[in-house]
């Protein structure tokens, strides 16, 4: 629809400096005479659309215009401060005590009653059940250090057990699966790395700042594992482990049999991890596959089994 079409574009403009017609037309799929009839349109209804010449030219939003309550919808408006208040209740930042403030200025009084209703029917919070006030604030003082160009130092605990001090650029704060990362150029090694929070101790953000680099979380491999270093892990658990079985496993890996027991094919990589995890299921767990896995699950219940005798 052209009006779904005309809201994007003004969202686009808002969001950024200038962006050519060429690209518009690419990204909506449609004509760059359309574009310009879409232009048009929006300069019609009020909001001043600058055009500029040349290679580097395009369209742009009049630096002096001020974002209208009229230009987002009510939904649009709610989901977005719902959007904020979720990133509040991670990092508890000041500067979005701003934003959230503004965004609901915006919000007609009409509809304040349904705000509230709003946050209470959608909720993200990422923050595991007992998390205390001292993580949450070294968790701000690490964003801080990223907004800050801060060099940031502190000991690293390694998969072998390996404790170094470190310091590093941090540059992105980031939450993958059940844990939160930082992403940072290392300075002891020379290199890029992706350190897990929960191995970090005592952090201290340095008075010295840094020059960002030109590099992202995304381009960097350390998530992109390796095929042929994952063990492929065949499963087998006791029906009354099914609940917690499907909330760490994909449908797809899971075959129900008849016995109500379940049998899981999954590929992971091979750490330490993976062996807590496995241990952690009891004796409602038996590892089929692979032979060398059982064995060593076998070795570590032995030692268990021996604290407990003494």
């Amino acid at each position: 629809m052209r009006i779904d079409r005309l809201l994007a574009i003004i969202i686009l403009l808002l969001n950024r400096e200038k962006i050519k017609s060429c690209d518009l037309a690419k990204r909506f799929e449609v004509s760059i005479r359309t574009i310009y009839r879409d232009i048009d349109a929006i300069n019609l209804a009020g909001i001043p659309i600058i055009s500029y010449p040349g290679n580097n030219g395009g369209f742009g939003i009049m630096e002096t215009y001020k974002l209208e309550r009229q230009v987002l919808s009510l939904p649009d408006m709610l989901s977005i401060l719902n959007t904020l208040k979720s990133v509040h209740t991670t990092l508890a930042d000041s500067s979005l005590d701003t934003a959230i403030d503004k965004f609901t200025s915006l919000v007609p009084q009409e509809g304040l009653s349904r705000l509230h209703e709003y946050s209470e029917q959608f909720v993200i919070d990422i923050m595991p059940l007992g998390y205390h006030r001292r993580q949450r604030e070294f968790l701000k003082a690490i964003h801080n250090s990223i907004h800050e160009h801060k060099l940031l130092c502190f000991t690293y605990r390694s998969m072998k057990g390996e404790c170094l001090k470190r310091t590093v650029e941090p540059m992105t704060l980031l939450f993958k699966g059940y844990a939160w990362y930082l992403f940072a150029f290392c300075h002891t090694r020379q290199d890029y790395r992706i350190f897990r929070l929960s191995r970090m101790n005592d952090v201290v953000v340095l008075p010295q700042t840094f020059t960002r680099r030109n590099k992202s979380y995304k381009e960097y491999s350390d998530f992109d594992v390796d095929r042929s270093e994952l063990a492929h892990l065949v499963l087998k658990f006791k029906a009354q482990a099914r609940v917690r079985v499907e909330d760490y496993f994909f449908e797809e890996n899971i075959q129900l049999q008849q016995d109500g027991s379940l049998l899981v094919t999954v590929s992971w990589p091979y750490d330490e991890w993976v062996l807590s995890h496995l241990l952690s299921y009891g004796e409602n767990l038996e590892v089929i596959e692979p032979l060398y896995l059982r064995t060593i699950l076998l070795k570590k219940a032995k030692k268990i089994q021996k604290i407990y005798e003494t």
